[in-house]
């Protein structure tokens, strides 16, 4: 797919907003991408009708509208969602700043209006801002608010005289009156609704834990001989009413709330209980699992005795689990890292690094590490043949795992020119669609014992 037909789809996914899972957070999407639209059209109206005029300062305004508009459209494709906002809210600050201070100058008969605006922006700052730390939403709130509260108290402008008749002015103090107060409330119904919605959204979440309405896929994980050798194991939410509900849609919100915790844990002991089921099944024994651990998870104090206990509890070979941690994970606190890692890899369980080359971490913290599987992010396979800088980075990757003795898994494979890139390179194991999606737990059995049956007449992946 050429990326100008690609942009089309990439817009529509996000105004659907799949991969949020509240609604009010596909709306904050949906308004900001409105936003930016109607940044650049307007500023392409003015812009027009100005030029025509010779007011070159008005048209540099107008320029500089449509580049923040197309600057936040393009921030928001990369899901940059702070990056975006920030530079919103800052423009419509600026904007309302001047407005009120050139455009609005008050007389006696007619008093400013303008700057009323800056009282709906605070509450929708409350909203944009809401999965910031808080100083970043409250301090573009407190800014808002002392905005208004300046333009307020002074009448003070850089020009002296106005062009508007007084009548004329009243009128469109009253209209703005009347607009900014009526967003001002509208807005404040919305932001009580996305309060009851994130509420419902945590109910629902503890309920789902209490009445195990959670359930586990398998992606399997296969070697050069396209034998299963593991799986990653991937959680889905068998909720009541919508179905089932993919982990994009509520991991995020769980990991704020706190409720990745006890999620976390439960992913844990559902797959150490599997793995001893599958001791006595000759086909199943020596399947690996991979399960993804998150920072606040990783972060507790206890984690280390509690992943040690469910292994005793199941009694299974500890060297058959392995966790997945990110990048983002491993720059946080090296040295609680390296410790609890160490531990638990002591007693025989892998690591695996997820998504590398996707974050921050440096050759410095691979060397450190106990890690036994390098993945290579989805991000780089999928244009591994196309693109020269994907490939050098892969290969790159796939040498580096080799010469610290780690497993390399390619994340992402959707086609057999792919693979055959990848193994020509010296991959080990692969994961992706051209195998298998992630799927329950009967259809991994059956996709492990139909893959893994001898066959000799195959030949390897990768060899003429």
């Amino acid at each position: 797919m050429t990326p100008i037909s690609a942009f089309p789809r990439r817009v529509q996914q996000l105004w659907l907003s799949h991969d949020l899972a509240l609604i009010g957070q596909r709306r904050e999407r949906r308004m900001r991408l409105l936003a930016s639209g109607l940044m650049v059209f307007m500023g392409l109206f003015w812009g027009a009708y100005f030029v025509q005029r010779g007011a070159w300062g008005i048209v540099l305004m107008d320029l500089v509208l449509i580049l923040c508009g197309l600057g936040v459209f393009v921030l928001t494709l990369h899901n940059q969602a702070r990056s975006a906002n920030l530079l919103l809210f800052g423009l419509l600050m600026v904007v309302i700043l001047v407005s009120t201070l050139v455009l609005d100058v008050p007389t006696p008969a007619a008093p400013r209006a303008t700057h009323l605006y800056l009282l709906p922006l605070a509450v929708a700052a409350l909203m944009a801002f809401r999965d910031d730390p808080r100083w970043l939403r409250y301090g573009v709130t407190l800014l808002c608010l002392a905005l208004f509260t300046g333009l307020s108290a002074t009448n003070w402008s850089p020009i002296t005289g106005y062009s508007l008749p007084d009548e004329v002015r009243v009128i469109g103090s009253w209209v703005q009156g009347i607009a900014s107060v009526s967003m001002f409330f509208m807005l404040l119904h919305i932001l009580q609704t996305d309060a009851a919605e994130r509420s419902e959204l945590d109910h629902d979440l503890r309920t789902a834990l209490r009445d195990e309405q959670f359930v586990l896929y398998f992606q399997p994980q296969l070697d050069r001989a396209r034998r299963v050798v593991g799986a990653e194991v991937l959680i889905r939410w068998r909720h009541p009413q919508r179905g089932l509900v993919p982990p994009a849609e509520f991991i995020d919100h769980a990991e704020k709330t706190g409720l990745i915790i006890p999620i976390g844990q439960w992913v844990l002991q559902q797959t150490c209980a599997q793995l001893r089921a599958w001791k006595a099944e000759p086909a199943l024994a020596d399947i690996g699992l991979a399960v993804n651990i998150s920072q606040n998870q990783f972060r507790q104090a206890t984690f280390v005795t509690d992943v040690l206990a469910m292994i005793g509890e199941h009694g299974i070979e500890a060297r058959r689990l392995e966790l997945e941690l990110t990048e983002t994970l491993i720059v946080q606190d090296i040295e609680d890292l390296t410790r609890k890692m160490t531990a638990l890899v002591q007693q025989g369980v892998r690591f695996s690094l997820d998504d590398f080359g996707t974050g921050f971490s440096s050759l410095s913290h691979l060397k450190r590490l106990p890690l036994s599987t390098l993945k290579i992010d989805r991000s780089f396979i999928c244009d591994v043949l196309t693109d020269a800088s994907s490939e050098t980075i892969v290969r790159t990757v796939i040498a580096l795992g080799q010469s610290m003795g780690m497993t390399v898994i390619a994340e992402g494979i959707e086609t057999e020119a792919q693979l055959r890139f990848l193994a020509s390179n010296g991959c080990g194991q692969f994961q992706g669609y051209l195998f298998s999606r992630p799927v329950p737990l009967a259809e991994f059995v059956e996709f492990v014992r139909r893959c893994n049956l001898p066959r000799a007449e195959e030949a390897t992946v990768g060899t003429p």
